[in-house]
């Protein structure tokens, strides 16, 4: 995204020159300041040494784990240097200053002059002086340039060593190990995370990160990078251990980046050295951010650096208010585990600790009171009420009525001993209170946003940014919404993505009313703000068009994720899995004796039979897959659908058969709704089960669609789900007959199709619109279970029309060319990441 020279600032323009010297968070960030406060009163030229917009740094750690794309992290866009009358020269980083001629020289020789100079450099990573520091593969972990070099690293496999095991250390070893690399992590002290995280923290993470894959050595002292024709091959410490390495990522820390300062004569120790209103030793030059020094201290974490921006921007424009000093704390997600610290928590002969562990939760919780004050805190696992312990710290009170509370969080503090509402507990927080970290926006800041028109979650993150970074003030947020406006709350309907103002209920009816038959026409139809959707609205557009207009809408693979698209789940290694579909779990020697020989003849490193009484084949190449599914088929059998939003499994139990229990035919129930129901898309996965007896040994009761045989029938049920947040499911109705079931089953999978939001499990869809409302769909006509079961029946036979299931009729060459020039959509940049 470069934008080099987006404004020419028009001669004769008598505003004053503010020249930024850096295009980061810190220097955009006081820009923004001073528009809000005065957007006439400067020409800003912002110089950035990337060739990019400015984004969030904070979120590179989810661009490598594949969390999320450039886009997605994007602070300003090049509309913003527009609108703001702001010359952005990117990719061309200002090398000199010229204090006397108030000029600075970019390295491509272009010289600007200012009136006022805001120096933003921010920080430069430090790499320990070891040998082998300058070989190829060896990464730092700083921009987007560093994510790009890493992921390259990744796409080829193998070892990577991390030297640090601080937040970012840990975060990049995170990433590549989600890319398929083997990661070791190389720290000296004795605690990972040591300036955040006390011993028993540090512990819990370290135990925690082994758990996930990853090998901590605590204690290592780096001697030397091992390389072999100038590329790196591995890590040899002081201790003699080597380990192997295909890439080393320096994440030991940062230092305040001040060369251009210092070689400017202006006064510069550690940082360069800024007052209380940001001011250097020079009254035209100013600075803020990581690369300065303010009453002795350094500051790496991004509150302080939001402090220091507003008070820069109130001494340029506005009556001065002076910065003094940040009390900090650090709340992060590190690898996905919430971590908590404020404060000083060394402890001492002074101090008294008060510790809570809770080792099934996972949970650790310090406190540390001093004279009866808290003055520190650590928290692991459980993070919620950080923002009042950085709260009662920061206001020095006196905790001593609440002490023997204090430990079990605000709403048992303030409850008096027993759990309040935790609402009440936001609301005991001060305005001045922290509620964004990332961003640096206080409780005060969100209530005047809501107050002033933002009545939604999404309306408060682009307003203020809150919570519009990592999202883990999201709760927060929402309860101050909660607070705020009471049943006012737009809760919904939620929209698509952030690429349409339209929610899904919308988009799918207008679909129909307007009688829109492809995706482009969708977007341009119903004014798509973006030319070519995400990776959000594209895949659920498909579904809702597939839905809609069965045998005449083409569906579009490229908007499918990546095991849609290839019938095959899609492993961490770059290889994947192949699961063929077993009716009701049920095989025969044939069909095993094919999967067997698929099994050798393309190599599966595991076989595996799933959760779902299926085969799992692992390893298989992509170039294999349109093979393995001829061969498979051969034997009869077709694509699982195992990875996709359609249905997954069809759980059964031997019934009436074999079972003494039994009461009706389960199994041959199960096959006949697999066979009935298999290769039909849905907003997401679904998941049939059939128990032959109340016993419910096909765990029925927490299956989307469920049956239960009795003796006088089938009781049927809807709406369940295992998992995280398990749903048992409600009871639909009785019938006496298998076709009966089998019509029911159809009318209930068509009407959530057609009905419910794209990736909405059976479960919330049934918890939003209602049983009642369901039941009334199907049953209040009594021709409804027929018209929607028929409506089924159609869609099915475009949808059970698979390439993947036509691999006998001599069609391999096609499919080979359709995987051989499959690319992802190139504007959306889609995810690759399996559910």
């Amino acid at each position: 995204m470069n934008a080099p020279n987006l404004v020419k600032i028009p001669e004769g323009d008598l505003r004053e020159r503010l020249v930024v010297v850096g295009n980061g968070m810190a220097g955009c960030r006081a820009v923004e300041e001073i528009l809000a406060r005065d957007a006439d009163r400067f020409a800003i030229t912002i110089f950035g040494a990337e060739p990019r917009v400015n984004y969030n740094r904070i979120m590179l750690s989810p661009v490598l784990a594949g969390e999320k794309q450039f886009d997605d992290i994007v602070i300003n866009t090049a509309e913003w240097y527009v609108e703001n009358d702001i010359t952005l020269v990117s990719g061309d980083p200002v090398v000199a200053i010229d204090r006397a001629a108030q000029t600075v020289t970019s390295a491509s020789g272009r010289i600007e002059a200012y009136d006022r100079l805001l120096i933003a450099t921010g920080s430069e990573p430090f790499i320990i002086p070891v040998p082998g520091k300058d070989l190829a593969g060896v990464v730092s972990f700083r921009d987007l340039d560093d994510v790009d070099r890493m992921l390259a690293a990744a796409a080829n496999g193998g070892h990577a060593v991390v030297i640090g095991g601080g937040l970012l250390g840990l975060e990049a070893a995170h990433g590549l190990s989600l890319r398929g690399m083997d990661v070791t992590v190389l720290h000296l002290m004795p605690t990972l995370m040591e300036r955040q995280l006390d011993e028993a923290a540090g512990w819990l993470l370290k135990s925690e990160l082994e758990r996930r894959g990853q090998t901590i050595l605590t204690g290592a002292d780096t001697a030397e990078i091992l390389g072999k024709d100038g590329k790196v091959v591995g890590v040899k410490l002081k201790d003699g251990r080597e380990i192997p390495a295909s890439i080393v990522v320096m994440a030991v820390g940062i230092r305040p980046s001040t060369a251009l300062a210092r070689q400017a004569g202006l006064d510069v120790e550690r940082g360069i050295m800024v007052d209380d209103h940001m001011v250097t030793s020079d009254p035209a030059v100013m600075a803020v951010g990581e690369c300065v020094q303010h009453r002795g201290i350094c500051y790496g974490l991004v509150a302080p650096l939001w402090e220091m921006c507003r008070s820069l921007a109130d001494a340029a424009v506005a009556a001065p208010t002076g910065y003094t000093g940040s009390v900090t704390s650090t709340k992060l997600k590190v690898s996905g585990i919430d971590l908590f610290s404020a404060g000083d928590f060394s402890g001492g002969a002074d101090c008294e600790d008060i510790v809570m562990r809770d080792a099934a939760r996972g949970v650790y919780k310090r406190v540390i009171v001093k004279e009866n004050k808290l003055v520190g805190a650590v928290l692991y696992g459980d993070t919620a009420d950080g923002s009042w312990y950085f709260d009662l710290l920061k206001r020095e009170e006196d905790v001593s009525d609440i002490r023997e509370a204090l430990i079990f969080g605000q709403a048992f503090a303030q409850g008096g001993g027993a759990l309040a509402d935790p609402n009440a507990a936001v609301a005991a927080l001060s305005d001045d209170a922290e509620v964004c970290g990332c961003n640096g926006v206080t409780k005060g800041t969100v209530v005047s946003t809501i107050k002033g028109g933002a009545c939604s979650l999404d309306a408060v993150r682009s307003q203020c940014k809150a919570s519009a970074s990592c999202g883990s003030c999201t709760g927060l947020v929402e309860s101050l919404l909660k607070l705020t406006l009471g049943d006012d709350v737009k809760s919904g309907p939620k929209t698509v993505c952030k690429c349409t103002t339209f929610s899904h209920d919308d988009v799918r009816r207008l679909i129909v009313e307007k009688e829109l038959k492809a995706i482009p026409q969708v977007m341009q139809e119903l004014t798509w703000k973006t030319p070519d959707g995400c990776a959000s609205c594209r895949p659920a557009l498909n579904y809702y068009l597939l839905c809609a207009w069965p045998g005449e809408y083409v569906d579009d693979q490229q908007s499918r994720f990546v095991n849609e698209r290839m019938h095959a789940n899609i492993q961490k290694d770059g290889t994947y899995s192949v699961v063929p579909r077993m009716w009701g779990g049920v095989t025969t020697p044939d069909e095993l004796r094919a999967i067997a020989d698929a099994a050798d003849k393309y190599q599966a490193r595991l076989v595996k039979v799933t959760g779902g009484q299926r085969i799992d084949l692992f390893g298989i190449k992509k170039e294999d897959l349109p093979a393995i599914w001829g061969d498979l088929n051969a034997a009869g059998m077709v694509s699982g659908h195992a990875y996709g939003k359609s249905l997954r499994t069809v759980k059964t139990c031997v019934g009436s058969e074999w079972c003494r229990f039994g009461t009706q035919d389960s199994t041959g129930l199960g096959i006949k709704a697999e066979q009935m129901t298999w290769g039909s898309w849905m907003p997401h996965k679904f998941k049939i089960a059939v128990s032959g007896c109340p016993r419910n040994c096909a765990e029925a009761t927490i299956k989307d669609f469920g049956v239960i045989c009795v003796d006088s029938g089938y009781e049927l049920h809807v709406g369940g789900n295992g998992g995280i947040h398990v749903r048992a499911t409600d009871l639909l109705s009785k019938v006496t007959t298998e076709q009966e079931a089998l019509d029911v089953c159809a009318a209930f999978i068509q009407l959530y199709r057609e009905q419910a939001w794209y990736l909405e499990r059976t479960a919330p869809w049934i918890e939003r619109v209602g049983l009642d409302y369901v039941k009334a769909q199907l049953f209040d006509d009594p021709e409804a279970v027929a018209k929607l079961a028929e409506r089924f029946h159609y869609s099915q036979q475009f949808m059970q029309d698979d390439p993947w299931a036509r691999r006998a009729a001599g069609e391999d060459a096609e499919l080979h060319q359709h995987l051989a020039e499959f690319r992802p959509f190139p504007t959306m940049q889609m995810k690759e990441a399996a559910e």
